[in-house]
């Protein structure tokens, strides 16, 4: 990181954001290598990333032809106003940059696992009911392995 005193060393934000984040974004590399990057809900969990998806699409071909990702989430905290110098202006942030390796989850009791884990963050008050099994059968879950991860933050 090129100005070291806006990386985050505490493990625990680090953390926090990855709990707490709505929307993170997938980094692959399509057929041409061109860099494609795609919102997606996911959650943090066992200290590795998952999200759900469809088992077929441009994605899950990016994944299954190079399964090294970068997935990025941010928090936007308050833009700052220029004050007669439009260089004074920036916006305060705190963001996480994950390298790692994205594999298709196969087990019914892994996919289990991400899809109530998925749940519990987005809908915390339950009342959402099982998974039936023909659900579970055409929903893809992907987990990515985490190789390194950097927080920054402007605060």
């Amino acid at each position: 990181m090129r100005r070291n005193k806006k990386e985050i060393k505490n493990p625990k934000i680090i953390n926090e954001l990855l709990e707490t984040a709505q929307v993170g974004r997938l980094g692959t590399l399509d057929s041409d290598g061109y860099p494609m990057i795609k919102p997606l809900n996911f959650v943090y969990a066992d200290g590795k990333i998952y999200f759900h998806t469809a088992l077929s699409g441009e994605k899950i071909d990016d994944i299954r032809r190079n399964n090294h990702v970068v997935f990025e989430l941010d928090l936007p905290i308050t833009y700052v106003k220029a004050d007669n110098n439009p260089c004074s202006a920036k916006y305060l942030y705190r963001s996480v940059i994950i390298k790692g390796r994205a594999t298709m989850v196969e087990d019914r009791m892994d996919k289990i696992f991400a899809l109530k884990r998925l749940m519990e963050k987005y809908q915390p008050e339950g009342g959402y009911g099982d998974f039936p099994a023909e659900k579970l059968a055409i929903t893809g879950i992907v987990r990515i392995d985490i190789d390194e991860m950097t927080g920054k933050q402007d605060i």
